[in-house]
């Protein structure tokens, strides 16, 4: 069996970001962690976001992955920049996404839907600033979508609501590029583009990582196209709730093993 590659969030959000990488990427294995049991991260401290972070990245690297992706937003802005975890490779969805907005972005107009956390740290801002110091960018912090995905709540007239009250000011000030600053909330995709319209463009993880991933395997021929893959999503807190939500998010990809660890 091939070494997997490494993903890990606040919760299941990230599977949104797996899912994308295992269809891109139908030879390799993927080893997915979701710390249920202390989200969300998105109201919590830098100091105990990367506490849990370090804890994650230990158990990943006990599981013997080639790469890690840190598919939670709220714990890239606390290893921003940082692009090896004992040496192995390490990617953040933050940067990543910033340049694909960009590259979509042909007003210069950004807008970056996050968590509090998230969008506390301005981690988004900065690196938009970064790579272009003309853009115009507007933060704003979405703390009910974690929990609205979380509970299955997806097409829902409550989400949809809620959205509306979020993106109030994206709307007003007519912003057509929108980051989806945490993996959860490609989930709610379809609510948020009732609110946004049609010609918004929607900047997601999975889509922004595959790219990076891609350059990593061909560079360092990584991929290995005879071996049986395995696509094991491990979290730290398993109830018959997360267990059905974590199938519906992965459909038609099948999880072969679901299992509670302690970190």
């Amino acid at each position: 069996m091939n070494r997997p590659i490494g993903i890990f969030d606040s919760g299941l959000g990230g599977l949104t970001v797996l899912k994308v990488l295992a269809e891109r990427f139908p030879q390799e294995s993927f080893c997915y962690l979701g710390d249920i049991a202390r989200l969300p991260y998105g109201n919590k401290s830098p100091e105990t976001i990367r506490r849990y972070g370090l804890q994650i990245l230990r158990f990943l690297k006990e599981q013997n992955v080639k790469a890690i992706i840190i598919a939670c937003n709220s714990a890239s802005t606390v290893f921003l920049g940082e692009h090896d975890f004992e040496g192995i490779p390490l990617f953040n969805v933050i940067e990543p996404g910033s340049e694909a907005a960009l590259n979509v972005a042909k007003d210069s107009k950004v807008a970056v839907l996050g968590t509090s956390a998230t969008i506390r740290s301005h981690a988004y801002r900065d690196t938009l600033k970064k790579l272009n110091h003309s853009v115009e960018v507007i933060e704003q912090a979405c703390p009910l979508f974690v929990p609205l995905v979380e509970e299955g709540m997806v097409d829902d007239p409550i989400t949809e609501m809620v959205a509306k009250k979020y993106l109030t000011d994206v709307l007003a000030k007519d912003f057509k590029t929108v980051i989806l600053g945490c993996t959860h909330y490609p989930v709610i995709k379809q609510d948020l583009k009732k609110v946004l319209g049609p010609d918004v463009a929607l900047v997601e993880s999975g889509d922004v990582l595959a790219l990076k991933l891609e350059h990593l395997f061909n560079n360092q021929a990584k991929f290995s196209a005879n071996s049986q893959r395995r696509i094991r999503v491990c979290i730290t807190d398993l109830t018959d709730h997360f267990e059905r939500l974590a199938h519906h998010l992965m459909h038609p990809i099948e999880i072969e093993s679901l299992e509670k660890i302690v970190l």
